[in-house]
């Protein structure tokens, strides 16, 4: 990897960091922990079935296997489950980036890369944007985003295995548009696949 290669892992390598450093669950007990993560997994799996503002905390917390009290306990409110939700899923990204930037095929990340954002933004629907849209932690999630997308974007141009005149901003873009073009269409399970592979086409150089 090059010095702008390492440079640009190093800046998704602090992102990490720094968003990790700002989680509210550093110093829990392992018992606590426990449960914090359950309601994290049945709060994720809620809203992306029903949206951030269509499921009952009673509910989550009836899927987690954990009393309403223990819930409340980790996340006094509805917003500080919904940031941390969001948080824990820019930090799963953040450490599949980190892996990606080491894979042999840089033109496989980043296509593993549009998957996986593409995944993000499906998950992100059931997230309140008025709920988590101040949220302090929110330009940090950003910035780790965008500096992954970067660069996996970087390593697959300077291998030839992508096109030099794409921006981050536009795989991101892109991933982010295929969610919004199916949902607005009619029922079409293969659709997403389908598009997602044209998108990766599109992103090769031309011959």
């Amino acid at each position: 990897m090059n010095a702008t290669g390492s440079g640009s892992a190093r800046a998704v390598a602090e992102g990490l960091e720094q968003l990790r450093s700002s989680r509210a669950d550093q110093s829990m007990r392992a018992d606590a922990r426990r449960n914090y993560d359950r309601l994290l997994a049945a709060a994720a799996s809620a809203f992306a079935e029903r949206g951030g503002d269509d499921v009952s905390l009673e509910e989550i917390a009836r899927r987690a296997g954990v009393g309403i009290g223990t819930l409340y306990r980790h996340f006094p409110t509805r917003a500080a489950l919904l940031e941390a939700v969001y948080q824990d899923q820019v930090e799963a990204l953040g450490v599949l980036a980190g892996k990606l930037l080491t894979a042999e095929s840089a033109g496989d990340a980043l296509g593993q890369w549009v998957r996986a954002l593409v995944d993000f933004s499906l998950t992100k629907r059931g997230l309140s944007r008025e709920l988590i849209g101040d949220s302090p932690f929110l330009p940090i999630c950003k910035t780790l985003i965008a500096d992954s997308s970067g660069a996996l974007l970087e390593r697959a141009q300077q291998a030839g295995e992508a096109r030099t005149d794409v921006t981050a901003g536009d795989v991101y873009r892109m991933s982010h548009g295929l969610v919004m073009a199916v949902s607005a269409g009619p029922s079409d399970p293969g659709m997403l696949d389908r598009l997602v592979s044209v998108v990766l086409a599109g992103l090769r150089p031309g011959e």
